[in-house]
């Protein structure tokens, strides 16, 4: 992908973060897919639907770009052909503006808030023909001073942009041919769990020593290997000891910097305890983007999107039925 339709793809961006006009960016059949409670939409008119309320709660809304990459998408033999070859774009950040209306049932808090955004724009003639993005509600709720489940194990708090502040490459794409293979080497790495030890897990190779894992909120961030175990590696194998991975609607690299994600990347059931939640026996479905940027051979930052919101949904928790029953507004029947 050349700089020039780096550069396109991120004024679209900015103008429809400006405008709140899906018409402008997106083609008139385009799919936007994004997270619980907005899930999957079609067409311009459902798309503004979700930018009003977005902008109605943050009327002096702006986005602020932290990692902005683009490349073809490479093929991932778990999912139908034609995802591999398209012309992608994939950023992190967040949307930043005073929280002036409730979102979702969030309250208002009339104070700046910054939403943390995961996407990846599928780019076909100049507009965008699909959307995929993870907007984190539930660390707007933290925010918001209403936190609806279980204290996260690991630290919660804004996520910081790339160390070597190199995150926006709107240059000519550069080959990440081999930092693409070390991600995938380290996938294939986790699928060799035993079912009895973390430690059967030959992940050692693949991070440096101080890694940082950037959680969604519910599970919070890490650092190095044994942060990342304890807080997030181990809890997840207990309460999805059967998981595995579904394929990946995008496997991208430019550079230093790696991105994948499926819709759904990873399936599991739910048998054992998981954010506070005893197991269910729900086989669910999980949503989840990685965005990792790679220092030589090593893995030494990974920002996750997952939403959490929806996986709780699966398993028959209504973490917004939570939120309005905390703000006073409790279900008056069964």
């Amino acid at each position: 992908m050349d700089s020039e339709l780096k550069h396109m793809a991120a004024g679209l961006l900015h103008d429809l973060t400006q405008t709140g006009a899906p018409a402008l960016a997106y083609h008139e059949d385009a799919l936007w897919w994004g997270s619980h409670p907005w899930n999957e939409r079609q067409g311009h008119e459902a798309i503004a639907e979700v930018w009003a309320e977005l902008r109605r709660a943050l009327p002096d809304l702006e986005r602020r770009d932290l990692i902005l990459i683009g490349g073809e998408s490479l093929p991932d033999p778990r999912v139908t052909p034609d995802l591999a070859g398209r012309s992608l774009i994939a950023t992190m950040g967040h949307y930043q503006g005073t929280f002036s209306a409730d979102l979702c049932g969030i309250p208002a808090t009339h104070v700046t808030v910054h939403l943390r955004f995961c996407e990846v724009h599928h780019l076909r003639d100049g507009r965008i023909a699909q959307s995929y993005c993870l907007w984190d509600l539930l660390d707007l709720m933290r925010q918001a001073g209403c936190w609806p489940i279980a204290p996260s194990l690991g630290y919660e708090a804004m996520w910081p942009g790339p160390a070597t502040q190199d995150g926006l490459r709107l240059g000519g794409h550069h080959d990440g041919t081999k930092a693409f293979d070390i991600v995938m080497a380290m996938h294939a790495a986790l699928g060799q769990f035993d079912g009895k030890s973390v430690h059967s897990v030959p992940q050692t190779p693949f991070w440096h020593p101080d890694f940082m894992w950037y959680g969604p909120s519910g599970i919070g961030t890490t650092r190095g290997l044994r942060g990342f175990q304890a807080h997030h590696q181990i809890p997840f194998l207990k309460g999805f000891p059967d998981r595995r991975g579904a394929g990946h609607y995008v496997r991208l690299a430019d550079g230093p910097y790696v991105v994948t994600g499926g819709w759904p990347s990873v399936t599991g059931t739910h048998l054992g305890e998981w954010l506070g939640l005893p197991g269910t026996g729900k086989h669910v479905q999980m949503r989840v983007m990685d965005f990792y940027r790679l220092d030589g051979s090593l893995i030494r930052e990974n920002w996750v999107p997952i939403d959490i919101i929806h996986i709780l949904h699966q398993m028959g928790f209504d973490v917004f039925g939570r939120l309005a029953h905390l703000r006073g507004n409790p279900p008056r029947d069964l």
